[in-house]
C-alpha cells in the first residue's frame, strides 16, 4: 500500500502519540546514545506533518512523566490544535483524593479533552503494585469520571492487569502496545494465552501500537508483526481494537507513515467495516471523542 493510498483513508485517529519539550519536562528514560532518533524536542509543529500524509484527522496524546505539571501542558496544547482530540493524562492514583484531583484537571484550560489517564506501570518494580489497594481505588476513581485507563504493561504483567479488570469491570481498560509481546525474543506462548485472558473481560480494548520498537534487531518487516496482530484480531475482534503511532517512539524503529502502511497491509484482509473500526471508531468509542 502506497502512502497515498493511506492518505486517502477518511478520518483516521491516531490513539497515542507523545509531544514534549524537555526544556519543560526532561525525559531522562532517553539514552541519547541508543536512541539519538528521539533525543529532541516533539511538538504539534513537527506532528502536523506526518499527521497529514498519513490522513489522520485526530490524535489522542498521552502522557510520558509520572509528574502532576506534564498534564495541565497537555490540556492546553489540546485546546489550542483541533488535531489533539483528546488526553490521557496522569494523577497520582495512591493518592487519597483523586477525584478531586481529576475536576481539577478538567476545570484546567482544554479540561474537556481529558479522555483517559495512565500510570507507567511497566516501570514499577512491585509485581503487586495493580493489586494494591489503594492503586485500586485510584483506578476506580478514574473510571467513575467516566475516563478510560490505559495500562502500560510488560507482557509478564498481564495477569496482574487481569485482575484489575475484573476486579473493576465499570471501568473502560485501554491495553497499550498488545502489552509489549516479545517479537523476535522467543516465544509467544505465554504472551498469546495471557492477552486471551486479557481480551476475555469486556471491559478491555488495545491499541496495534508500539510494536515496531519491541521485535529484536534495527531490520523489521510485516511479517515480525503479523503474529502479534493477528492474534489481537482473534482475541479482541476488530472493534475493540485501535490504531496509534506510538510517534515519536516509534522513530526509533520506522517512520510514522510507514508504520501506517505496514498496518493497513496487514489488515487488507479485513472488511471496510472493520478497518474503520480500528482506523477510528474504536478509538472514538472508548475515548469519547467528539465527531469530526
Amino acid at each position: 500500500m502506497t502512502t497515498g493510498e493511506v492518505a486517502r483513508r477518511p478520518g483516521i485517529v491516531d490513539a497515542h502519540h507523545h509531544l514534549w519539550v524537555r526544556a519543560r519536562h526532561p525525559q531522562p528514560w532517553i539514552d541519547p546514545h541508543t536512541m539519538a532518533a528521539i533525543d529532541d524536542d516533539f511538538t504539534p509543529v513537527e506532528l502536523a506533518p506526518a499527521t497529514r500524509a498519513a490522513g489522520v484527522t485526530q490524535t489522542v496524546v498521552v502522557q510520558s512523566l509520572a509528574v502532576r505539571s506534564e498534564t495541565p501542558e497537555l490540556l492546553g496544547i489540546a485546546a489550542d490544535d483541533p488535531l489533539v482530540a483528546g488526553v490521557v493524562g496522569w494523577v497520582d492514583l495512591t493518592a487519597a483524593e483523586v477525584g478531586r484531583r481529576l475536576d481539577r484537571l478538567r476545570k484546567a484550560r482544554g479540561g474537556e479533552r481529558l479522555v483517559g489517564i495512565r500510570h507507567l506501570v511497566q516501570s514499577e518494580p512491585d509485581p503487586a503494585y495493580l493489586d494494591r489497594p489503594e492503586v485500586r481505588r485510584g483506578v476506580a476513581a478514574v473510571g467513575a469520571a467516566g475516563l478510560a485507563f490505559d495500562l502500560l504493561v510488560r507482557h509478564g504483567q498481564l495477569p496482574a492487569a487481569t485482575r484489575l479488570v475484573r476486579h473493576l469491570p465499570q471501568v473502560r481498560f485501554v491495553l497499550d502496545h498488545l502489552g509489549k509481546p516479545p517479537l523476535g525474543r522467543g516465544d509467544l506462548g505465554d504472551w498469546r494465552r495471557d492477552l486471551r485472558v486479557f481480551a476475555a473481560e469486556p471491559n478491555t480494548t488495545a491499541k496495534l501500537s508500539g510494536l515496531v520498537t519491541e521485535v529484536d534487531g534495527a531490520s523489521w518487516t510485516a511479517a515480525d508483526l503479523r503474529p502479534a496482530v493477528e492474534h489481537a484480531l482473534e482475541v479482541f475482534g476488530p472493534d475493540r481494537l485501535m490504531f496509534g503511532s506510538d510517534w515519536p517512539v516509534c522513530l526509533l524503529a520506522t517512520s510514522y507513515t510507514r508504520w501506517v502502511t505496514v498496518l493497513g497491509d496487514l489488515l487488507d484482509p479485513l472488511s471496510d467495516d472493520e478497518r474503520a473500526a480500528i482506523w477510528r471508531e474504536t478509538a472514538g468509542r472508548v475515548y469519547q471523542l467528539a465527531p469530526f
